[in-house]
């Protein structure tokens, strides 16, 4: 998963989203020698979150595009934004708060795509003792990393809760405190512990932070402003490819997972999860904003949000840091 560095998410269960990929990005065979190879860099491990890209790279989208495109596998051993800023690869996944993090250390990224439309956090509980409003929290123990206590206070600011009514209680990334009931509640991502959890027969109920005030770009698209500036054409055949790609997932989230599986078979993924996973996606992309103006876009009302957001996270960013140019020529 793309997540921020703070979240400290662990390889928690084989049936997950995020899984035990190791190996290289595969995909179509080499290209013809009057491609342009670019390098993508991926957030995270291989799995049905980047499903787009692979439909993307395997009907030959980029290729028609004139691009021979690798995706280059993340981790949490390899940050999206040193092969970005270096030039090794063109373009990004990261999110709106690394990469205001990287931009306050002189790093000249600009943010040219918006895949999730709404931020993945929630708070996930059991379903025979919900938390499903920000005021539930209340009283409860929320199972999670003490680093991510910015993210707990954010969305408590923005909803007049005093954090100290809420115990936190240090955890790993994993679902287990919650189904033991050490913990009342986990902080994590919608799309990887709600899914582990469904996978094992686990009653869940989660609490999107996005529908309570917390608006934070997730799965963002960044270039730096060399590349913009001189290798626009690239980067608009790399996004017009990845809109293509994210079309077709959009319209056949199973086909998405199965491809997944076949393109990165090593990599412990499960089938049931990643059909879950990518279903739990669509609702987190897709928008009034992407519907009316295609896949990716954002307005300057959604960036003002962020803003407000990333002050909350202690993160000062302009607007700036946002260049639609390049998706509005893709869009037309």
């Amino acid at each position: 998963m793309t997540l921020p560095a703070h979240l400290n998410r662990r390889f928690f269960l084989q049936t997950s989203a995020a899984g035990f990929a190791t190996a290289a990005a595969t995909g179509l065979p080499a290209s013809a020698a009057n491609l342009q190879p670019v390098t993508f860099q991926l957030s995270w491990l291989h799995s049905v979150q980047f499903g787009g890209s692979y439909i993307a790279q395997r009907k030959g989208y980029w290729e028609e595009a004139g691009l021979d495109v690798s995706l280059s596998q993340g981790g949490p051993n390899a940050p999206v934004e040193p092969p970005v800023v270096s030039g090794t690869a063109l373009a990004g996944i990261s999110a709106a708060d690394y990469t205001a993090a990287a931009v306050a250390q002189g790093a000249p990224f600009k943010i040219i795509l918006v895949a999730m439309q709404k931020n993945p956090f929630a708070i996930a509980s059991l379903s025979e003792n919900p938390v499903n409003v920000p005021g539930a929290l209340v009283g409860k123990r929320i199972g999670m990393a003490v680093a991510n206590t910015p993210v707990l206070q954010a969305l408590c600011t923005l909803n007049d809760i005093d954090i100290d009514a809420i115990e936190i209680v240090p955890t790993q990334y994993d679902p287990a405190p919650l189904v033991s009931g050490q913990v009342d509640c986990l902080l994590c991502w919608e799309t990887d512990l709600p899914v582990a959890m469904a996978v094992n027969g686990v009653d869940a109920t989660t609490m999107l932070m996005a529908d309570h005030g917390y608006a934070l770009h997730s799965q963002t698209y960044i270039a730096t402003e060399d590349a913009i500036a001189n290798r626009r054409s690239e980067l608009v055949s790399l996004l017009r490819g990845e809109v293509q790609g994210w079309n077709d997932y959009f319209a056949d989230t199973d086909a998405a997972a199965a491809l997944t599986l076949e393109m990165f078979p090593d990599a412990g993924l499960n089938l049931e999860a990643q059909q879950l996973q990518a279903a739990r996606q669509v609702p987190l992309m897709t928008s009034e904003l992407t519907e009316a103006n295609g896949f990716g876009w954002w307005t300057d009302e959604t960036v003002a949000a962020n803003i407000e957001t990333l002050a909350l996270l202690g993160r000062d960013v302009s607007p700036d840091l946002w260049d639609r140019s390049l998706l509005e020529e893709v869009h037309g």
